[in-house]
């Protein structure tokens, strides 16, 4: 058993629309020191699993089954006061808008101290002396100084850095970074990767990165898992999904992500159409509406939902097509024109 293990794992909610299908049926697992890699369109899932994992979703309208095992302790059976009580110190987030994840009326030194404080036995000078501490090694400047801003005075990275040190003020040993360079410029986003590598090192932690950039994961995950409409599509080591995909919503995310290591020569390929409502998931294939290669299977994109099936060696791809049809596909068709973007 993996240091996390999420075994068949639906988030379902209900409305008056109907019932959404957030999560339907989702296994993973991530290896203390590893890193897991989770992909996919606005809407496909990835931060309601996130949500799930650390308990965020109980006492609400949601609608949990399946299987969390964290270290051995099972979650989604126990108590909410127990697993409010492992966040933190066992398992922790670094939330997507850090603007409005942290509290605008108390300093961010205010913040690290109450979130080391709960876990540890020390006193409030013990703790200021942590949180400067922290916050010097996330990078921030003037650490002693800036303990006592408030998080509308930093910039996004800072405010980025700052999440991340309150995230890892306990040393959590599984930790979730929820799109964590979304709206940052290229640079910050590098040094913010940088610091999440380095820090896992450290702390040998489990990490999760949820993140709809391909590239976000590209340097940074051990093992990647690809999501579409709730469900897992493709599973798989980092280098099989980059360079052995199998399953066409892969090719298309592949397809549409900027190259900086080459002279590009031709446009992006974007996927055409729009993600699935989770309300009316497209029955049979969720993915056949916008999949240039649904015909190929007759009438069982349309009908029958695939079984996520493992083509060799721990890759899983949930596709109707024979595996011989997709690498054909893969080298000659689309491997050939991704490398002339």
């Amino acid at each position: 058993m993996s240091f996390l293990d999420v075994k068949d794992l639906k988030i379902h909610f209900p409305t008056d629309d109907g019932l959404v299908k957030s999560v339907d049926g989702l296994s993973f697992g991530v290896e203390r020191g590893k890193t897991l890699g989770i992909v996919g369109e606005s809407g496909s899932g990835k931060s309601v699993t996130s949500l799930g994992i650390l308990g965020l979703h109980k006492g609400g309208r949601a609608r949990l089954s399946g299987e969390i095992w964290l270290d051995g302790e099972e979650l989604i059976g126990a108590s909410t006061e127990h697993v409010r009580s492992l966040r933190g110190k066992k398992m922790a987030m670094i939330f997507q808008d850090p603007l409005s994840s942290m509290h605008p009326y108390y300093t961010v030194g205010q913040q690290i101290i109450e979130a080391y404080r709960i876990h540890n036995d020390v006193s409030k000078q013990v703790a200021r002396k942590h949180a400067v501490d922290m916050l010097g090694r996330v990078g921030i400047p003037e650490p002693a100084r800036r303990v006592d801003s408030y998080p509308h005075e930093f910039s996004g990275g800072m405010r980025q850095r700052a999440m991340i040190a309150m995230a890892l003020s306990c040393d959590p040993e599984l930790l979730i970074a929820d799109e964590p360079t979304t709206a940052l410029d290229v640079t910050v986003q590098a040094q913010i990767l940088d610091l999440m590598r380095d820090l896992q090192r450290e702390f040998n932690s489990a990490l999760i990165i949820i993140t709809h950039d391909l590239g976000v994961v590209a340097e940074l995950s051990d093992d990647i898992l690809v999501m579409y409409g709730g469900k897992c599509v493709e599973y798989g080591s980092a280098e099989d999904v980059f360079y052995r995909p199998e399953h066409p919503y892969t090719w298309g995310l592949l397809g549409s992500m900027p190259r900086l290591d080459r002279e590009p020569t031709e446009r992006l390929l974007p996927i055409k159409g729009s993600p699935p409502s989770l309300i009316n998931v497209p029955p049979g294939c969720a993915f056949h509406p916008r999949c240039p290669y649904a015909e190929r299977t007759g009438d069982k994109a349309t009908t029958e939902v695939p079984a996520l099936a493992e083509t060799e060696g721990g890759h899983l791809v949930r596709c109707h097509m024979s595996r011989e049809e997709r690498r054909g596909l893969w080298e000659n068709e689309i491997k050939p024109v991704l490398e002339t973007q």
